[in-house]
Protein backbone atom coordinates (compact mmCIF):
# COMPACT_ATOMS: atom_id res chain seq x y z
CA UNK A 1 0.00 0.00 0.00
CA UNK A 2 2.85 2.52 0.50
CA UNK A 3 5.29 1.59 -1.91
CA UNK A 4 2.94 0.60 -5.00
CA UNK A 5 5.17 2.31 -7.04
CA UNK A 6 7.16 -0.96 -6.97
CA UNK A 7 4.69 -3.14 -7.73
CA UNK A 8 5.04 -5.07 -11.11
CA UNK A 9 2.97 -7.77 -10.72
CA UNK A 10 -0.50 -8.87 -9.41
CA UNK A 11 -0.90 -12.63 -8.28
CA UNK A 12 -4.77 -13.69 -6.93
CA UNK A 13 -4.56 -16.90 -5.11
CA UNK A 14 -7.31 -19.49 -4.12
CA UNK A 15 -6.92 -19.14 0.17
CA UNK A 16 -5.90 -16.98 2.47
CA UNK A 17 -2.64 -15.47 2.03
CA UNK A 18 -0.66 -16.76 5.03
CA UNK A 19 2.98 -14.32 4.74
CA UNK A 20 4.90 -12.91 7.69
CA UNK A 21 2.92 -9.95 8.03
CA UNK A 22 -0.61 -11.55 8.19
CA UNK A 23 0.74 -14.39 10.40
CA UNK A 24 2.72 -13.01 12.80
CA UNK A 25 2.37 -8.85 12.52
CA UNK A 26 -0.76 -7.35 11.62
CA UNK A 27 -2.77 -9.15 15.09
CA UNK A 28 -4.29 -7.73 17.77
CA UNK A 29 -2.11 -9.79 20.77
CA UNK A 30 -2.01 -8.61 24.29
CA UNK A 31 1.17 -10.93 24.59
CA UNK A 32 4.08 -10.95 22.99
CA UNK A 33 4.25 -14.20 20.99
CA UNK A 34 0.76 -15.37 21.40
CA UNK A 35 -1.14 -15.82 18.16
CA UNK A 36 -4.01 -13.18 18.63
CA UNK A 37 -6.98 -12.11 16.45
CA UNK A 38 -6.14 -11.38 12.88
CA UNK A 39 -6.54 -7.41 12.00
CA UNK A 40 -8.98 -7.73 9.59
CA UNK A 41 -10.61 -4.10 9.03
CA UNK A 42 -9.71 -0.72 9.34
CA UNK A 43 -11.16 1.08 12.49
CA UNK A 44 -13.20 3.71 12.00
CA UNK A 45 -12.08 7.15 12.71
CA UNK A 46 -12.57 11.23 12.13
CA UNK A 47 -9.67 13.59 11.80
CA UNK A 48 -9.64 17.19 11.80
CA UNK A 49 -7.97 20.39 10.31
CA UNK A 50 -7.99 22.25 13.37
CA UNK A 51 -8.72 25.85 12.99
CA UNK A 52 -6.57 28.68 14.03
CA UNK A 53 -2.52 28.96 13.72
CA UNK A 54 -0.10 26.27 15.48
CA UNK A 55 1.84 27.14 18.24
CA UNK A 56 5.15 25.14 17.61
CA UNK A 57 5.79 25.26 21.98
CA UNK A 58 2.70 24.24 23.04
CA UNK A 59 1.46 21.58 20.65
CA UNK A 60 -1.50 23.26 20.57
CA UNK A 61 -3.50 25.99 18.65
CA UNK A 62 -4.44 30.01 18.89
CA UNK A 63 -7.28 30.97 17.57
CA UNK A 64 -9.49 34.02 17.94
CA UNK A 65 -12.66 33.75 19.91
CA UNK A 66 -15.86 33.90 17.10
CA UNK A 67 -17.34 31.44 14.89
CA UNK A 68 -14.73 29.00 13.41
CA UNK A 69 -15.61 26.50 10.37
CA UNK A 70 -13.77 23.32 11.61
CA UNK A 71 -13.52 20.56 8.46
CA UNK A 72 -12.25 16.91 8.23
CA UNK A 73 -12.90 13.51 7.33
CA UNK A 74 -14.29 10.24 8.42
CA UNK A 75 -13.51 6.52 7.25
CA UNK A 76 -14.69 3.15 8.49
CA UNK A 77 -12.67 1.12 5.53
CA UNK A 78 -15.29 -1.06 3.67
CA UNK A 79 -17.93 0.18 6.07
CA UNK A 80 -19.72 3.63 5.69
CA UNK A 81 -19.69 6.68 8.19
CA UNK A 82 -23.21 7.47 10.08
CA UNK A 83 -22.35 10.10 12.02
CA UNK A 84 -19.36 12.48 13.31
CA UNK A 85 -19.20 14.04 16.45
CA UNK A 86 -17.72 17.21 17.92
CA UNK A 87 -16.54 18.24 21.25
CA UNK A 88 -15.19 21.67 22.71
CA UNK A 89 -15.07 20.37 26.10
CA UNK A 90 -12.44 17.42 25.59
CA UNK A 91 -14.85 14.66 25.20
CA UNK A 92 -17.48 15.81 28.21
CA UNK A 93 -20.44 17.13 25.47
CA UNK A 94 -20.70 16.14 21.55
CA UNK A 95 -22.24 17.70 19.33
CA UNK A 96 -23.21 16.01 15.57
CA UNK A 97 -21.38 17.54 12.81
CA UNK A 98 -22.95 17.95 9.57
CA UNK A 99 -21.89 15.04 7.12
CA UNK A 100 -20.96 15.53 3.54
CA UNK A 101 -21.32 13.50 1.01
CA UNK A 102 -20.82 10.09 0.72
CA UNK A 103 -19.25 9.16 -2.49
CA UNK A 104 -18.47 5.71 -2.13
CA UNK A 105 -18.09 3.17 0.87
CA UNK A 106 -14.42 3.08 0.85
CA UNK A 107 -13.87 7.09 0.76
CA UNK A 108 -13.28 9.67 3.08
CA UNK A 109 -16.63 11.24 3.87
CA UNK A 110 -16.55 15.30 4.70
CA UNK A 111 -17.83 16.77 7.75
CA UNK A 112 -17.94 20.37 8.98
CA UNK A 113 -18.59 22.14 12.15
CA UNK A 114 -19.53 25.18 13.14
CA UNK A 115 -17.71 26.32 16.79
CA UNK A 116 -18.58 29.38 18.89
CA UNK A 117 -15.07 30.16 19.98
CA UNK A 118 -15.04 31.99 23.26
CA UNK A 119 -11.98 33.10 25.07
CA UNK A 120 -9.86 30.40 27.08
CA UNK A 121 -8.37 26.70 27.02
CA UNK A 122 -10.76 23.96 24.85
CA UNK A 123 -9.99 20.67 23.90
CA UNK A 124 -11.66 20.15 20.47
CA UNK A 125 -11.91 16.38 20.06
CA UNK A 126 -13.62 14.28 16.97
CA UNK A 127 -14.89 10.95 16.71
CA UNK A 128 -16.99 9.07 13.99
CA UNK A 129 -19.80 6.03 14.15
CA UNK A 130 -19.80 3.81 11.03
CA UNK A 131 -22.66 2.03 9.52
CA UNK A 132 -22.21 -0.78 12.25
CA UNK A 133 -22.49 1.52 15.05
CA UNK A 134 -18.68 1.25 16.30
CA UNK A 135 -18.10 4.51 17.67
CA UNK A 136 -14.21 5.81 17.82
CA UNK A 137 -13.02 5.00 21.19
CA UNK A 138 -11.87 8.57 23.16
CA UNK A 139 -9.04 6.39 25.06
CA UNK A 140 -7.66 3.81 22.94
CA UNK A 141 -7.00 0.16 23.55
CA UNK A 142 -3.90 -1.22 24.57
CA UNK A 143 -2.49 -4.20 22.54
CA UNK A 144 1.40 -5.58 22.01
CA UNK A 145 1.55 -4.73 18.47
CA UNK A 146 -0.47 -1.34 18.41
CA UNK A 147 -2.22 -2.41 15.93
CA UNK A 148 -6.14 -0.49 15.46
CA UNK A 149 -4.63 3.02 16.20
CA UNK A 150 -7.93 5.03 16.11
CA UNK A 151 -8.45 7.08 19.14
CA UNK A 152 -10.30 10.41 19.11
CA UNK A 153 -7.99 13.25 17.92
CA UNK A 154 -7.71 15.94 20.15
CA UNK A 155 -6.32 19.17 19.81
CA UNK A 156 -5.92 21.94 22.67
CA UNK A 157 -6.75 25.25 21.64
CA UNK A 158 -6.36 28.82 23.21
CA UNK A 159 -9.07 31.66 22.29
CA UNK A 160 -8.08 34.82 22.83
Amino acid sequence: MASVKWLDTIEAIGKEFLGFQMTTSYRYTQVKGEPGEPVTLIRVRALMGPPGIPDTATRGRLVTAGTHLITGRAWAGRMGISRVEVSVDGGSGWSDATLGEQVSTFSWRPWSFEWNAVPGRHTLSVRATDTDENVQPIKQFWNAQGMGNNMAQQVRVLVE
